[in-house]
């Protein structure tokens, strides 16, 4: 009888979450038309008044100028003609080289040091010679003090100097050094190097650490990892047997750590890649990607680039942000700029993230996959952390958040990591302030994380009311996220308090949609991962 009523039970559930989901799509579609219908009129309506926007290759067909107001977008959009033409002679010059003359580790680290110099002079001319003198200087550091127990004070000191003093000074001149060096400051090349030099502080630091765990004892259960990977299972070698497995001392070599620092398809933007997982694809390749793989990954970037295309065409999201235009608009309209700067910045990282690992993949180089999940299907901040710059964040875990205690100092660990994300990105105080505001969205998140797991269902009412509080906890972490990237991204700390009277006075009822929005949103991602097979 028991087993009876938990199948009628088991049933009833089932039925129900079908009806759920369906009134659930239905309010999103009627949702992201309501979205879509008034961006567009917005976008029409406004655009005279906005900056950065351009006659583009869909203007002839849309009657709409095209949105170039992110100036990194603009900057690569502008370039990826030449980067494609530059990088396919590169890898066909790597390629070659190393079917040819069958290198390895040592040979290939020479023909990518070669490679990337070439491309780091175009980019930085003179200044190459900064990035030089640093990276020796810091490799000198690593082998003379990794021995050593203060050795992390020295590594980390060294790199946050630098950090810095890159941006305060600008870059330097070389006239700082003397009058006799001046006429070098006339070929500083096409790009700024210290906006860069950030990248290669992560690598500097991922050496150090990689050669100072060299010698120690592992805690990376080889075996029960293989266990649990399917890439591993499959005898492939997934990214993370890569860089907890370490390499042999031989290949902490000079010209290894440089070419690691200024390998050119991962040099400008990322992903961000340890020193163990390169080396040891310098040496053998990478396997988990074959040639049809790869041709998928492209074709899905081209598809991509349109959909960007055909954004910035119609819907001028960043226009808005940037001409300061959102403070004339109504607190539903300020919502959508807000909610549309979001996706665009989403958009803009995923393509140019994939666009430069589709490279290194091709050279035979697997980097870790950044935007692995839309930034629409994720309801909590450490899944989204964890989901946008991805492998910025398993740098942070490795070299930041495991060596300061873990999951047992976690509450501390936020504010001295992210504080440390803000500087790393710039030194500006709407980047400490969208830091610090993302910590204190994120401390009662933990809080509620803990005791959730804590909590036992025991009935088919104690799940609906477990899931219902996740659903809402859900929708109050989306809210506090847009909120933080409001406020970093597109009207600085100075607008804060604009925005929360404007909020207060005319936009209570836009705030009750938003968090209906943001609830259905997240029960939405729950059918999502219903959905997916479990994994054992």
């Amino acid at each position: 009888m028991k087993k009876n009523d938990s199948d009628i039970g088991s049933n009833n559930s089932r039925r129900w979450k079908r009806m759920e989901l369906g009134l659930l799509i239905l309010y999103a579609i009627a949702f992201y038309s309501i979205i879509i219908r008034r961006s567009l009129h917005l976008s029409r309506d406004l655009y005279s008044q906005l900056h950065g926007l351009r006659p583009g290759w869909l203007t002839i067909f849309t009657q709409r100028p095209n949105d170039i107001s992110d100036a990194q977008w603009r900057n690569f959009r502008g370039n990826l003609p030449v980067l494609t033409v530059v990088f396919g002679i590169f890898t066909l010059v790597a390629n070659k080289s190393r079917a040819y003359f069958g290198l390895r580790e040592r040979g290939m680290s020479i023909v990518w040091l070669f490679i990337s110099l070439i491309y780091l002079s175009y980019l930085h001319g003179a200044c190459i010679l900064f990035i030089l003198s640093i990276a020796s200087f810091n490799y000198l550091l690593v082998k003379i003090f990794a021995r050593k127990k203060y050795f992390l004070l020295v590594i980390w000191s060294f790199n946050i100097f630098f950090l810095l003093c890159n941006r305060v000074y600008g870059g330097y001149s070389f006239s700082m050094i003397g009058k006799q060096w001046a006429f070098l400051d006339n070929f500083r090349g096409t790009f700024r190097w210290h906006i860069c030099f950030n990248f290669v502080v992560l690598r500097m630091i991922s050496f150090g650490y990689d050669y100072h765990w060299a010698d120690k004892y592992s805690h990376f259960d080889q075996k029960k990892h293989i266990q649990r990977c399917d890439i591993c299972k499959s005898g492939k070698t997934c990214y993370q047997t890569l860089q907890e497995r370490g390499v042999q001392n031989g290949k902490y070599a000079y010209s290894t750590y440089i070419c690691y620092l200024v390998y050119a398809p991962l040099y400008l933007a990322g992903p961000i890649i340890n020193f163990n997982a390169f080396a040891s694809q310098l040496d053998v390749r990478q396997n988990n990607y074959s040639a049809r793989d790869k041709t998928h990954y492209g074709l899905r970037w081209i598809f991509s680039l349109v959909l960007m295309e055909l954004m910035t065409h119609l819907f001028h999201y960043n226009a808005f942000a940037t001409s300061g235009l959102w403070k004339q608009l109504a607190p539903m309209d300020v919502f959508i700029i807000g909610y549309g700067v979001l996706n665009f910045m989403w958009l803009k990282f995923f393509l140019i993230w994939r666009y430069f690992r589709f490279w290194s993949l091709i050279c035979g180089i697997e980097a870790p996959e950044n935007m692995p999940r839309c930034i629409n299907n994720c309801h909590n901040l450490e899944s989204f952390w964890k989901n946008w710059h991805a492998s910025y964040n398993k740098w942070l875990v490795r070299y930041m958040y495991i060596p300061l205690g873990g999951s047992q100092k976690k509450l501390l660990n936020v504010w001295v990591i992210f504080t440390f994300v803000a500087i790393w990105h710039d030194l500006e105080w709407k980047l400490l302030s969208w830091a610090w505001l993302t910590c204190l969205f994120f401390v009662p998140e933990m809080m509620l994380k803990s005791a959730a797991t804590t909590f036992q269902v025991d009935s088919a009412f104690g799940e609906f009311v477990f899931r219902e509080l996740r659903a809402l906890a859900g929708a109050i972490t989306i809210t506090c996220l847009m909120v933080a990237n409001l406020v970093g991204y597109v009207i600085g700390p100075s607008g804060m308090n604009w925005l929360v009277s404007q909020f207060l006075q005319e936009g209570l009822s836009v705030l009750g949609f938003m968090f209906l929005t943001f609830y259905v949103g997240t029960k939405l991602m729950f059918h999502i991962d219903d959905s997916k097979p479990t994994r054992h």
